[in-house]
């Protein structure tokens, strides 16, 4: 079952009403702490990015011109916010060698297997950096000259570290899941 927001609570939180606000929050707030995890090195962290984010949404909410989905314009937003987030912090990415990433190779593992709390459990031990160029590229479908745009950095410096992070990710998850036995 798809479920929609109902266009009387969009239409309160755009004239300010706060229980509009809050049903709004409450719909939506799910989705988007789970993709401020993704981005986050805390929960802490995640629910500060979730809280500027939802202020964002309410500022912004009359610019939603209802090309495309509400929620697809929310993720973006809240993306953007994560991203956000780190660049005023100063929480720098660590950069990595193109040719030092390559040489790195990921045998045998297959992300199919791993679950979305073992999915955040080893994004919550990597580096911003690695990180968030996994997350934009994998997972929001970003290509490398979006993500160094987006990020300020090259294309190359975008490939190594998604090729990076690729590796720390299922070296992480195997040492988590030898952890477990």
């Amino acid at each position: 079952m798809n479920k929609t927001i109902d266009e009387a609570i969009v239409q309160g939180c755009l004239k300010n009403d706060p229980k509009a606000q809050k049903a709004f929050y409450d719909f939506f707030s799910r989705t988007m702490y789970g993709i401020c995890l993704r981005y986050s090195n805390s929960p802490d962290d995640a629910k500060d990015i979730l809280q500027d984010g939802f202020i964002k949404v309410f500022a912004k909410l009359n610019q939603f011109s209802n090309k495309g989905s509400l929620e697809g314009w929310l993720k973006r937003l809240f993306i953007n916010t994560a991203l956000e987030h780190y660049r005023v912090n100063k929480v720098y990415m660590e950069q990595s060698d193109v040719d030092q990433a390559y040489n790195h190779e990921v045998q045998g593992f297959a992300i199919e297997k791993i679950t979305q709390k073992e999915i955040l459990d080893v994004l919550s031990k990597m580096a911003p950096g690695y990180k968030t160029v996994l997350n934009l590229y994998a997972i929001e479908g970003y290509t490398h000259a979006e993500i160094a745009e987006l990020l300020n950095i090259s294309e190359g410096t975008s490939k190594s570290q998604l090729s990076r992070a690729r590796v720390i990710f299922a070296q992480t998850w195997k040492e988590l899941q030898k952890s477990k036995i």
